[in-house]
């Protein structure tokens, strides 16, 4: 039995109750992680309600289970599984939700990711990188004024968001804006949130939904050479993208790719810092670069919890799920699973055990 103020574990019966709220945790989560696979690698979450899985075996294996899903009312009612209606303080954000490539499962899935991918334009991405590099750059000089910076705040927000809007084809002086609205969406996927917290999101979604609303009828009257103007105007077999699908694809282009990267960035720079090895040997070349990047999002992933739903009955890890119960899977707790990544907690970028799944199985 392992105890502390924020955290009980039972490996006999495989239950844990831990307190996410607690500083204790959200500070340095992946001691708490190490502690889950030293016990119970698969547990119970009593404050959840759910089983979650923390083995690197069985998160591989269930990302890649189509016993399990990002969505279940495709094949049951919200009667039978004893679902509430959509609470109306968040009727807009759910609205924005549902055509999100996260969320959605094939074939729709699979019709959406083909319209974007072929929206993307090679050259433009490649165009991408000696901006970001003068971008970066012009913001780092600035550090040398006094020699001390908030990271995140001067570098690390400015850097996703200014691209992406760039990419996408909305002015950038809309970044406030744009990170304003990405703050409070993101807000509905914290543990501790709040009602407000949920009526911040809501109101942003909208406020963002109706801009790209805007934004996509002006484009639709003059194309630009942008990634908005490409998706309204891409074709494939004859089917488009709709306005509801241009505007979940261009909220999650943002948020997935502007909340990911912050963090990201804030977190390497720490793990760097306080491993004591000299930075300047860890960007050496290309390769050396490659390695310490893949380590840093092993060791402190920007997403650490994905959330399935079962869609028929089975038994994982000796544990039988029905049809409509919820399942997650820690990525974080994964990277750190010392049967496939020995020394877990130590920062090697010379390791060579395999993929991190920061970002999921593929």
């Amino acid at each position: 039995m392992t105890q502390t103020s924020f955290l009980s574990i039972d490996p006999a019966t495989r239950r844990v109750s831990l307190d996410a709220r607690d500083p204790a945790f959200y500070s340095d989560p992946n001691r708490t992680y190490a502690a889950l696979h030293a016990s119970c690698p698969t547990f119970y979450w009593e404050e959840q309600k759910q089983w979650f899985f923390s083995g690197y075996d069985h998160v591989n294996a269930l990302l890649r289970d189509r016993r399990f899903g990002r969505q279940i009312l495709h094949i049951a009612t919200r009667e039978e599984l004893g679902m509430p209606e959509p609470a109306e303080h968040t009727r807009h954000f759910d609205k924005a939700e549902e055509h999100s490539l996260l969320e959605i499962e094939p074939p729709e899935h699979t019709r959406l990711r083909t319209l974007v991918n072929r929206a993307f334009v090679s050259r433009h991405v490649e165009k991408m990188t000696p901006e970001i590099e003068e971008l970066a750059n012009r913001l780092i000089d600035g550090f040398e004024t006094d020699g001390k910076t908030e990271l995140l705040s001067t570098f690390a927000d400015i850097i996703p968001v200014t691209m992406i809007a760039r990419m996408i084809g909305i002015p950038e002086e809309m970044g406030p804006q744009l990170l304003k609205w990405s703050h409070d969406y993101v807000g509905m996927y914290m543990f501790k949130r709040t009602r407000a917290d949920e009526e911040a999101a809501d109101r942003s979604a909208k406020e963002f939904a109706d801009y790209v609303r805007t934004v996509i009828a002006e484009r639709r009257a003059e194309p630009r050479d942008d990634l908005l103007s490409h998706m309204i105007h891409t074709e494939h077999k004859g089917q488009f993208l709709t306005e509801d699908e241009l505007i979940s694809t261009t909220i999650v282009l943002l948020n997935a790719g502007h909340e990911a990267t912050v963090h990201q960035i804030g977190n390497s720079v720490r793990v760097i810092l306080d491993s004591g090895i000299d930075p300047s040997t860890l960007f050496s070349d290309e390769k050396t670069t490659e390695r310490t990047v893949e380590e840093t999002l092993r060791i402190c992933a920007p997403v650490h919890i994905f959330q399935r739903w079962c869609l028929e009955p089975c038994e994982i890890d000796g544990v039988s799920f029905k049809r409509g119960d919820k399942v997650s899977l820690i990525l974080a707790a994964a990277n750190l699973d010392p049967q496939k990544f020995p020394e877990p907690l130590a920062f090697k970028p010379s390791r060579d055990e395999g993929a991190n799944l920061s970002f999921g199985a593929g």
